[in-house]
């Protein structure tokens, strides 16, 4: 069994997990939603995966950003002001006795409930579905430092008039499939191309490579506007190092000096190797470097900041 940057520590407190849906606190067991609702239905809707650091929600304000973008994105009323979904992601934190690290929330919103199976939204006859689903949720001690394999999957990240890859919607099917052959292949995760032959993305982090001291991602143009990858960048470039958004190739990739993900639940995790092409045995001086900025970013973020 492969294990990629989402490998976790199993925690027995999960079981009785207490999950707000629409302001509502109910048992992991009793937490259901309607059949008809559009989430379920349709894969109609958007979330967030939010990282609890030092009892603080880390960069709670980008996540919350991205949520009503990519809600005004699809023309979805989310139905609630941001202080009130603040106040209600730390209220079900407090219910769950959830105040320091080892925290990791999944809030998703969905159009609502349909009046009958239909794609259309003008059948949706309730407000939108907001459920906050924390855990008890700490990265493998060795996602560090692990050197992870990589395979590159057929699926690739689509045109934005298409299906835009830069919304973070419930509709994750072509990334689950690239998840699945990346599997079969026997790589913890699918390294994804754009319509053009560029490198783009992993199918659930964002992808990076080392070359001759410099630091590249993708252009942007086909992956999600992530949170941790845009970090990442910024504490990189206030560094000093030389980070370049652009179009590369998998001749490039096989040639890095290093590479790396980026998520945020597991931040910055080595690549060792990829389509078998070896990139490197153990983890490398800027990937160790990165770690230890994104480690002191999330200490300045949560640092000093208030809670409803």
């Amino acid at each position: 069994m492969t294990q990629g940057t989402h490998n976790y520590v199993a925690d027995d407190r999960n079981a009785s997990v207490v999950i707000d849906i629409n302001g509502d606190h109910f048992p992991r067991p009793d937490a259901k939603i309607s059949v008809f609702d559009s989430g379920f239905m349709l894969g109609d809707g958007v979330w967030e995966g939010i990282r609890l650091h030092h009892g603080r929600l880390a960069f709670l304000d980008r996540h919350l950003d991205r949520l009503w973008r990519g809600a005004k994105a699809i023309h979805m009323d989310i139905g609630v002001s941001r202080e009130e979904l603040e106040r209600r992601l730390y209220a079900v934190l407090d219910a769950n006795g959830m105040h320091g690290d080892g925290v990791h929330i999944r809030l998703m919103v969905t159009r609502g409930i349909r009046s009958t199976p239909y794609q259309d939204p003008r059948v949706v006859v309730t407000p939108a579905t907001i459920v906050i689903i924390p855990e008890w949720k700490e990265p493998a001690p060795e996602t560090a430092t692990r050197m992870l394999a990589l395979a590159t999957v057929h699926v690739r990240r689509g045109y934005p008039d298409v299906q835009d890859p830069m919304l973070n919607s419930h509709s994750k099917l072509n990334c689950i499939t690239a998840c699945i052959q990346a599997a079969q292949a026997g790589a913890d995760e699918g390294l994804m191309l754009d319509p053009h032959g560029f490198v783009a993305t992993c199918n659930s982090t964002h992808f990076f490579i080392v070359k001759d001291g410099e630091v590249w991602t993708s252009s942007g143009d086909y992956c999600l506007d992530g949170i941790t990858r845009g970090v990442v960048i910024e504490i990189a470039r206030k560094a000093g190092i030389t980070v370049r958004e652009r179009n590369f190739s998998l001749t490039h990739v096989y040639g890095a000096d290093e590479a790396f993900t980026t998520g945020t639940f597991a931040g910055v995790a080595p690549i060792g190797s990829i389509d078998g092409r070896v990139i490197g045995e153990e983890r490398g001086p800027m990937v160790e470097r990165l770690q230890q900025l994104y480690l002191a970013r999330l200490a300045d973020e949560v640092s000093g900041r208030s809670r409803p």
